[in-house]
């Protein structure tokens, strides 16, 4: 059964205008440390950042809002072998829930979109 859904975009320009402004502040106080290893192996890691953003954000509508949540660095986007994008929730909030991410970025934007899936029981 769907529990929610939630999907956010984000100018790829005002993250890399928020990491160049506050640099290392900023990335902490929203990425966790394998989010921003991942990122920074890239040419253009901004595009990476946003897309991240975008997916913590979308998780955050799917739950209805931040409350249960805590903070974005609570949600960590990180990525399968395969590439395919996950969702780790760091602060157990309900561990009942199956969560479906599809994040993409084209030219100046970053996309996100979520969909929470209550397990059977």
């Amino acid at each position: 059964m769907i529990f929610g859904i939630g999907t956010d975009i984000v100018e790829i320009s005002r993250i890399k205008s928020s990491v160049e402004k506050w640099g290392e502040t900023f990335l902490n106080r929203v990425f966790t440390s394998a989010e921003i290893a991942y990122c920074s192996k890239n040419k253009n890691p901004y595009p990476c950042f946003a897309a991240r953003f975008a997916a913590k954000e979308s998780v955050i509508k799917a739950f209805g809002g931040l409350s249960d949540i805590g903070s974005l660095k609570n949600i960590e986007i990180l990525n399968e072998s395969s590439g395919k994008p996950y969702v780790n929730i760091l602060q157990s909030i309900d561990s009942g829930m199956n969560i479906h991410l599809s994040i993409s970025h084209e030219k100046g934007h970053a996309i996100a979109s979520v969909v929470l899936e209550r397990k059977d029981k």
